[in-house]
């Protein structure tokens, strides 16, 4: 019995860090996603949203809806206060009209653009295919085949009011020569 007390004091001496570890990172990530979510509410509002880290930030485009993120700025603003966490440099962070300067290359963007700027016109291979800037492919066929249904009945329709209208006028100039 009195080795049986003591691997329960044996277990419950290791049990209990390992209880506060899980505790702490259950508190943690409870905390990222309550700065992620003051992150998205202040720059909605067109705060400021510096302060915080790189996984809060990291947190708050992940959570960010598609409507903040199409019809603001926060997501500019969220990658130059993230830079500017990290060391980046990155100007200011608030909603006035330093926020839309666009973020700047990476390093396979700058090398694209430095390729275009040398290849000039030439045609680039895309797949199997040679594209040609400046040269649209318009494939009639298979524009007339997206067309809806609808769009189809309505010129159908127009085609027709225009025969009648056409018919009835040369009805007009055929009476008009005979009585006349």
């Amino acid at each position: 019995m009195h080795s049986l007390e003591g691997l329960l004091f044996k277990l419950r001496r290791g049990f209990a860090p390992a209880l506060v570890a899980l505790a702490l990172l259950a508190f943690a990530a409870t905390a990222v996603a309550n700065q992620a979510q003051t992150i998205l509410e202040k720059c909605g509002h067109s705060k400021p949203v510096s302060g915080y880290s790189q996984n809060a930030y990291r947190e708050a485009l992940k959570q960010m809806t598609t409507t903040l993120s199409e019809y603001s700025e926060c997501t500019n603003l969220i990658r130059k206060a993230e830079l500017a966490a990290a060391g980046g440099g990155a100007g200011s962070t608030t909603g006035g009209p330093s926020a839309s300067v666009p973020l700047p290359l990476s390093p396979a963007e700058q090398r694209a653009v430095q390729s275009a700027h040398h290849n000039g016109s030439s045609p680039v291979q895309v797949g199997s295919e040679p594209v040609r800037p400046g040269v649209v492919h318009a494939n009639i066929a298979s524009a007339v085949n997206t067309l809806p249904d609808s769009l189809f009945a309505v010129l159908a329709f127009m085609l027709v009011g225009a025969l009648v209208l056409a018919l009835g006028e040369v009805r007009k100039h055929v009476r008009a020569r005979r009585d006349g």
